[in-house]
Order: structure tokens, then C-alpha cells, then sequence
């Protein structure tokens, strides 16, 4: 399973990018907006800190729109993939800009039957938002598991990205559910590391290595 950070804070991509374990990147233009820079310079920044796909969203509502945007988008940088929201325009925009040998993730994914769609018009990626899902009584994670399950069907190559991570155990559940890319918040990537026993773990041997092998008194 891939992780991706779903920020485009670059501090926190430089830690995340620092343990080796970061895939790649997912950015929207609240994130964006966040930062306080333009689109185009704060992706060639991120694409200077992890080296894999980079996932930049249009802001237009209509196809052609989306269009234009995306080629310019894409021209930033090799690892950029254009984002276009699962909307009818956005379906459009994806199956032209993948036509064009462009890589779309298809975002605001919230039923199988819209990841069909995505798989359909040639996405690189499609992005079910499973904290959303779950915030309005749905299970999330049966999406991703029925998405995973459809394109499995069919041999479709677009990649399932579970995004919305609340926690470490959406992540867990999404790479038992087959999802080829988790993108979570910086906090959740580090909340996996956490497990009491490994801390008590750690804490004895140090404890027992300090008793075998005790460290001279100051100025002997």
C-alpha cells in the first residue's frame, strides 16, 4: 500500500518525506489556499520534497475549464496528476485530459457507481472520501471494498485511493479492503507508529542494558 499526505504543508511533508515511508502527496485548493502561495509555486515546491505523484486540483466547474487547467497543471512538474472532482464536466475532463496521456485522480468519490464512472473515462485514480461518508451514517469503507471488488471484475487499472483517514485504523481497514493508496493527514501518519507496548517495550530495554552495563561515575 502506498501513503500519501493529504496536506500541502511543507514542513510537514519534510518529516513525513524524512522517515522514508511517503509515496506521494494530495493537495486541494483549501490546503493550497492555507499556505498563502499560487497554486503553481507551492506545487513545484511539494514536488521538491517528495518525489512521487503529486495530486493538484482545478478549481473550474465546467470541462473545457477543467481542460486548460489540468494541461497547465501537469506541465508543472512529471510527478503532478491533475484532480477533477466526479461531477459530470469533471467525468468529461477526465476521460479528454487521459486521452491526452494526462493522469487524473478523479476526487469526491462517494458511491461505487461513481467510481465506475471514474475507471470508465480512464482515471488514474479515484479518490472515496470514507471519513465523509462515515460523518453522514454511512460505512465508508464498504465503498472501498465494493470499488476495490468492481474493478478487480473487470480489470480495471485505475488505482483506489481511500481518502478521508480519520484515524489508524481507517488506514488499516483500507489496505484489508485492497485500496492501492491511503492519503492521510500528517497526525494520522504519525499516529501509527503510537503503541503503548512498544514504548514499555523500549523503556525495559534500556532499563536492563543500564543495569549490565552501567555508565562510570562523572570524573572517574
Amino acid at each position: 500500500m502506498k501513503f500519501f499526505l493529504d496536506t500541502a504543508n511543507l514542513d510537514e511533508l519534510k518529516r513525513g518525506a524524512a522517515w522514508g515511508i511517503v509515496d506521494g502527496v494530495t493537495t486541494n485548493p483549501t490546503l493550497i489556499a492555507r499556505e498563502g502561495r499560487p497554486i503553481e509555486e507551492q506545487i513545484r515546491l511539494i514536488c521538491g520534497v517528495v518525489d512521487g505523484d503529486i495530486s493538484a486540483e482545478v478549481i473550474s466547474t465546467e470541462a473545457e475549464g477543467m481542460v486548460a487547467e489540468g494541461l497547465k497543471l501537469a506541465a508543472i512538474h512529471k510527478n503532478v496528476v491533475v484532480k477533477c472532482p466526479l461531477t459530470r464536466d469533471g467525468i468529461e475532463a477526465t476521460s479528454k485530459l487521459s486521452k491526452q496521456g494526462i493522469r487524473v485522480n478523479v476526487t469526491l468519490c462517494f458511491s461505487a457507481g461513481q467510481a465506475l464512472l471514474a475507471a470508465k473515462a480512464g482515471a488514474y485514480i479515484v479518490s472515496p472520501f470514507v471519513g465523509r461518508l462515515d460523518d453522514v451514517g454511512a460505512t465508508g469503507m464498504d465503498v472501498v471494498r465494493a470499488i476495490v471488488q468492481i474493478y478487480r471484475n473487470y480489470g480495471y487499472k485505475t488505482q483506489v485511493l481511500a481518502a478521508s483517514m480519520r484515524s489508524p485504523a481507517h488506514v488499516i481497514d483500507a489496505a484489508l479492503a485492497g485500496a492501492q493508496i491511503a492519503t492521510m493527514p500528517f497526525k494520522v501518519l504519525d499516529m501509527l507508529f503510537n503503541h503503548p507496548l512498544t514504548d514499555k517495550g523500549l523503556e525495559q530495554f534500556l532499563k536492563d542494558w543500564g543495569k549490565a552495563f552501567p555508565e562510570p561515575a562523572a570524573g572517574r
